[in-house]
This record gives C-alpha cells, sequence and structure tokens, in this order.
C-alpha cells in the first residue's frame, strides 16, 4: 500500500509496510496514481495514454523507471512478509499517580467531570502513593527505568503528596536498581515561586496547560466562580519556564468547536515566549457543544495546513517552535512492538485513584468493568490486562487498509471505547484528524531537510 499527497508544495509518497518516504516530482507523482502491484519493467501504454496530454512520453517513461527502481530495492508496494510477534508479559514501566481527584478550576470540556471522575473529591494519602512506588517496582521486573507521572485533576492540591513520594522513591530506587523519572500536569494556579523551583528540581517534564488566546482559554479554563484563569496562570508559566531554561515542558492546550481557529492559539502560545506546543482536539459526547463532529473537520484540516505554513515560515526564517502532533521521526522512530501496539495502556501503562485502585490509563479511571485490582496486594485481573494486550492495530479491522496505522496504531483505547463500545473500534473523528496532522508532520520534514541542503 502506498499513500500519495501534496502538502507545502511537495508530493509526497509513502510505503506503508516499509516505511520508506519519497519527494516526487510532478510526473512520478501523477504515474504512481495510476500504478498497482506487481510493477513490471517497462511502463504500461495506459499509463501513457492516460497522461499523454499532461505531460510528454520521455517524462512519463522516465518517471516509471525511477519508480520502478524503488519497486525493485523494497521501497515501493512493499508487502509484510514477516510476523510480528506480541510480548505476552508486559512488566509495568508507567504510573498515572491520581494525586488529586479534585480541581480548582471547572474546564467545561473536562472528561474527569470537573476534576473528580464523578467518585467524589478526594487528595491521595501519601499511604496509598507509597504503596504504589511499591507495586510498581514489584510490577516492573527487570525494568529500570520507571516513569510517575502526578496527575489529577490539579495535583498541586496534593503538593505534600506528590513531595514525599518523590522523596521516598528516591530512597529506594538504588536498592531496587530503578531509575525514577517523575513528570507532573498542571494547571498553574496554585504555582508559587517554592513550587517552581522543586518542580524545575524534581521533574523530567512538567505539562501546562492552557488553551491559547485570553478569549479562547477563559471561554472553557473557569474557576470554581466561573471566572477565567488566563491572567492568574500566564505570568506563573512564563516565569516557570524561564527559570526551567525552556527545556522539558509542554504547553498542552485543547481545542474544541468553539475554537477551530487554533492556529492562533499555537501563534498566540509562541508568542508568550513558549516553544514546546501542543493543542489537542477535545474527544467528547457528539450532543456535546465543545464536542467536534465531522461537519468540523474540514475547518480543522484548513487550520492544520495553516500552522503547517506558520511553522515552515519560522524554520525558513531561523526561528522554531515545536508543535507535538508535528513531531515524528523518520529515521529510526519506535520499535515495530510500538507501532503496532501504542501506548501500552493496560500493561506497560496503568492508573493508580486516590484509593489505590488501579485502571488501564487515566481515561478509565472510576470505570468499574475496567478496575485491574489495588496497589495494596493481590493479583490485577488478567483478562482485562490480556485483552489490552490483544489490542494491537493488527487486530482493528478498521485499520487495515489505513496508510497511518503504525503511526497511531489504532488509536486512543479509551477514546474508541466511549465512542463505540470497544477498544478495537478506532474513534472515527480522531482517526481522521491523525491521519491529516501526520501528512503536515511529513511535510514539515521534507521542507527542513530541503533548507539544510540550501544552506
Amino acid at each position: 500500500m502506498v499513500h500519495i499527497f501534496k502538502q507545502l508544495g511537495y508530493n509526497i509518497a509513502m510505503d506503508i509496510e516499509s516505511g520508506a518516504i519519497h519527494i516526487l516530482e510532478d510526473a512520478a507523482a501523477e504515474v504512481l496514481k495510476l500504478l498497482t502491484p506487481p510493477m513490471v519493467e517497462n511502463c504500461p501504454e495506459d499509463v501513457i495514454s492516460q497522461l499523454k496530454d499532461k505531460f510528454s512520453e520521455k517524462e512519463i517513461t522516465d518517471a516509471y523507471s525511477e519508480l520502478y527502481e524503488l519497486y525493485k530495492e523494497g521501497m515501493l508496494f512493499t508487502e509484510r512478509d514477516y510476523e510480528i510477534n506480541i510480548p505476552q508479559e508486559y512488566p509495568i514501566k508507567a504510573l498515572c499517580l491520581h494525586i488529586a481527584h479534585d480541581c480548582n478550576l471547572r474546564c467545561k470540556y473536562c472528561f474527569a467531570e470537573g476534576g473528580d471522575y464523578a467518585k467524589g473529591r478526594k487528595i491521595m494519602p501519601f499511604e496509598v502513593a507509597k504503596a504504589a512506588i511499591d507495586f510498581v517496582i514489584e510490577k516492573s521486573g527487570t525494568r529500570r527505568n520507571i516513569e510517575i507521572d502526578f496527575f489529577g485533576g490539579e495535583p498541586l492540591m496534593g503538593y505534600d503528596t506528590v513531595k514525599k513520594t518523590v522523596e521516598y522513591a528516591r530512597s529506594i530506587e538504588k536498592e531496587h536498581h530503578k531509575n525514577f523519572r517523575f513528570t507532573l500536569t498542571t494547571n498553574g494556579l496554585l504555582m508559587s515561586e517554592e513550587v517552581m523551583d522543586y518542580l524545575n528540581k524534581e521533574m523530567s517534564n512538567v505539562v501546562l496547560s492552557l488553551d491559547g488566546r485570553k478569549e479562547v482559554n477563559d471561554a472553557v479554563r473557569v474557576g470554581i466562580n466561573n471566572t477565567g484563569s488566563y491572567d492568574r496562570i500566564v505570568p506563573k508559566f512564563q516565569e516557570f519556564v524561564k527559570r526551567r531554561g525552556g527545556q522539558n515542558y509542554y504547553i498542552r492546550g485543547t481545542f474544541t468547536s468553539a475554537n477551530l481557529d487554533f492556529a492562533e492559539d499555537v501563534k498566540h502560545m509562541k508568542e508568550l515566549g513558549f516553544k514546546q506546543t501542543s493543542v489537542e482536539p477535545v474527544v467528547l459526547d457528539p450532543s456535546s457543544p465543545f464536542a467536534i463532529r465531522e461537519e468540523h473537520l474540514p475547518a480543522a484540516f484548513a487550520e492544520y495546513d495553516k500552522l503547517t505554513e506558520v511553522m515552515a515560515e519560522y524554520k525558513k526564517n531561523g526561528d522554531f517552535f515545536n508543535f507535538f502532533h508535528f513531531m515524528v521521526d523518520l529515521d529510526q522512530g519506535p520499535c515495530v512492538i510500538k507501532r503496532v501496539k501504542g501506548c501500552g495502556c493496560g500493561g506497560e501503562y496503568v492508573a493508580v485513584t486516590p484509593d489505590g485502585d488501579v485502571f488501564p490509563c487515566h481515561r478509565f479511571a472510576g470505570m468499574e468493568d475496567f478496575k485491574l485490582g489495588t496497589v495494596f496486594g493481590g493479583e490485577l485481573k488478567q483478562d482485562i490486562i490480556d485483552k489490552f494486550g490483544e489490542s494491537t492495530v493488527l487486530k482493528k479491522k478498521d485499520c487495515e487498509e489505513c496508510w497511518a496505522k503504525y503511526f497511531c496504531s489504532g488509536g486512543c483505547p479509551a477514546n474508541n471505547y466511549n465512542a463505540n463500545g470497544d477498544i478495537l473500534k478506532p474513534h472515527k473523528i480522531s482517526c481522521e484528524l491523525e491521519r491529516k496532522r501526520l501528512e503536515c508532520a511529513i511535510a514539515l520534514k521534507a521542507f527542513e531537510a530541503d533548507l539544510q541542503e540550501n544552506d
């Protein structure tokens, strides 16, 4: 299977199974669109006939010859001729610790029901967090590197638990031959200078929640009294990133049907001084006024196109900022197991609630049908673990003919389940947006290569 598209003026062809990407002249792109495997040495007469009004016969046959060479080298119309053996056991290597099922904001699109996951407001006691650290050490097997993500609600509402957890993990990691990496996601309201310095010392990465322009952010990211949060958090975020040296953080926003012009929000974040950005589409029930529905896709696609052009212009002028969904490694990339399995939800990665209950990920927290067990001992439910273990892109029928399948691995299991009642059935809107983002990301890589070549 080969996917052909045009972005930033480039004709781009991706061979799905080999991962090879080709930048083509117009004639070669048009020829390739007419081809089906297997290719033969000489250009088929019907291809010449269909394109003779656009190109000379020599242009067509020369283009075909170049494509045929790629075909012989295994970089066009490649078929997967190997089996992918998925491991049956998944030592846990990452915990999402729900430090707070509470929040000091009431974001209108919040999947966690205002922070408490519809289960009541509570802060994780240190005893639970301590048990969670012991749990992941036991369940991680021989894995050395372990990631702990402090999450919520708003985890800084449990700041004391965060500090004690880090201290405890650091005190025992060497004796267990482990290396803990801590991250934290925050809305910033509780950031003081002391908190900033602590996070900069202990957190390998920090995600800062901001939806962009003041009018956009304050329409949805509101406090308990329904007032906006922009003016209270932006100066804190700017100071925090300055103290952090501009490294290892993300400004993370959400776009909804109410701000489909989200490229303007990304640009605004850049103007505020933030160079590590992420603005992601909300996933809600289609009945929600903020939900992104099929009729919104053309506008969202156009906005990704606009953002691609904006980023190319910045790169051309020697400036840059990163946009998370446009960051793709086309050289090495993730291993084949990662490509077909995705995030590791329910296997390598699990979430722990303030009560110590274990779920496949933060998006499944509180859904009793998906409760795996607790951090206080006892076996985890193997049938649920196996269900997620088998949730590979190779098992998802809707993904069989999708060119992007090895980049998204069949999408987020929680989005799939919430939309379709099945973790194996992809969420259609997310699929469409993912494919568009990938085209933009690949085109930007081509643009960067051009710039380097012409330096």
